[in-house]
C-alpha cells in the first residue's frame, strides 16, 4: 500500500467513525452501498459534521464562529483545488469530490448553509432566527438539505438531469421532518423555523416557543394544527422519491429507499403520536431501522 492509499485508509476510517456516532438515520442508509460509494458520502457527512460543530461550539463568541466557518471553507477551496492537506475529513472529501465528479462550488454552498443557523453580525445578544414564510425557509432548506440532495445523487449516480430537481425536493421532505421533530430542541437555541405566517395562520406565534414559555404552562396541544400543516407539506415534498428512485443507479438504489423509509416512517410516527414533539423525542426504534435495513439488504441483492 502506497503512502498515499495508507492516508486515504486512515481518512475513510475517521470519516466512517464520524458518520456512525452522529448520522443515525443517514449510516444505516449508506450500508447497503457499496464501499467505494458509502466511504463518499461518509467524508460527505464528516465535513457537513465539522460545518454543524464550528456553527454550534458553545462559549464561542458568534463572531468567532463566522470566521471558523469562513476559514474551514476557504480551506476546503484549497483543498479541493489541489493543495496538499493532513486533515482526515478535506483528504476523503477531495477523493470523493474528484472520483464523483462533483461541482465543487456545492460545498461552498453547505457552508453557507451553515452560517445560515447564525442571527446576523448586527442582531441584539438572545436574538431568535425566525423565517416569515415557507419562500424564506425553502431557501433555508435548499442550502442545508437540497445541496446535500444534490451532492449524494452525484455519488449514488444518474444519467437524467431530471433527477436533480427531484433530489432538490427530496431534501427539502427530509428538512421538514426534522423541523417538525426537532421543534423544542431548535427553540431552546433559538431557532424557530416553523414561518411566522403559517403559525399566525393557525393562531400561535414564535414568541410562545421561547425557552421561557416552554417551562411555563406550555400547551403542546395548541401547536397540533401547524405542524400537521407542515407534515403534510412534507409528503407531497416525499413524493419526489418515488420518481428519483428509477433514475438512480441500480447499486445504489437500495440505499436511497432505505433513507427515504426512515424518514418517512418518522415523519408517520411523529403523526401517530398526535404530533407531541415536546417532550420525549420521538426517534426510530433501533429494531424499526434494522426491519428496514435488512429490506435494503434484500432490494440490493436482487437489483
Amino acid at each position: 500500500m502506497s503512502g498515499r492509499q495508507a492516508q486515504l485508509a486512515h481518512a475513510h476510517s475517521v470519516c466512517r467513525g464520524v458518520t456512525r456516532r452522529a448520522a443515525r438515520n443517514f449510516y444505516y442508509a449508506f450500508l447497503v452501498l457499496p464501499r467505494e460509494k458509502r466511504d463518499a458520502l461518509c467524508a460527505v457527512y464528516a465535513f457537513m459534521r465539522h460545518c454543524d460543530d464550528l456553527c454550534d461550539e458553545p462559549g464561542v463568541p458568534l463572531a468567532e464562529r463566522r470566521a471558523r466557518l469562513e476559514a474551514w471553507r476557504q480551506t476546503q477551496q484549497q483543498v479541493l483545488a489541489g493543495r496538499a492537506t493532513d486533515d482526515p475529513v478535506l483528504f476523503a472529501l477531495a477523493d470523493a469530490q474528484r472520483r464523483f465528479h462533483i461541482p465543487p462550488e456545492l460545498f461552498d454552498k453547505l457552508v453557507e448553509g451553515t452560517a445560515m443557523d447564525l442571527p446576523p453580525a448586527d442582531a441584539p445578544p438572545g436574538a431568535v432566527l425566525t423565517f416569515a414564510d415557507f419562500d424564506e425557509l425553502y431557501r433555508y432548506c435548499y442550502h442545508v438539505a437540497s445541496v446535500v440532495g444534490l451532492v449524494t445523487i452525484r455519488i449514488f449516480g444518474y444519467k437524467d438531469p431530471a433527477a436533480e430537481p427531484l433530489a432538490e425536493k427530496c431534501g427539502i421532505a427530509f428538512q421538514l421532518t426534522n423541523i417538525i421533530r426537532d421543534v423544542k430542541e431548535d427553540a431552546a437555541l433559538g431557532r424557530i423555523y416553523l414561518p411566522e405566517e403559517d403559525l399566525a395562520h393557525f393562531g400561535c406565534s414564535s414568541e410562545q416557543l421561547g425557552p421561557g414559555a416552554l417551562r411555563n404552562g406550555f400547551d403542546p396541544a395548541r401547536f397540533r394544527p401547524v405542524l400537521e400543516f407542515e407534515a403534510g407539506r412534507a409528503r407531497e415534498f416525499y413524493r419526489a422519491a418515488d420518481q428519483l428512485l428509477p433514475l438512480l443507479d441500480h447499486d445504489s438504489q437500495p440505499a436511497f429507499w432505505v433513507l427515504v423509509e426512515i424518514y418517512r416512517r418518522l415523519l408517520e410516527k411523529i403523526a401517530a403520536h398526535g404530533y407531541d414533539v415536546f417532550g420525549e423525542k420521538v426517534r426510530m426504534t433501533m429494531p424499526q431501522k434494522l426491519a428496514i435495513l435488512s429490506r435494503g439488504f434484500l432490494r440490493r441483492l436482487y437489483a
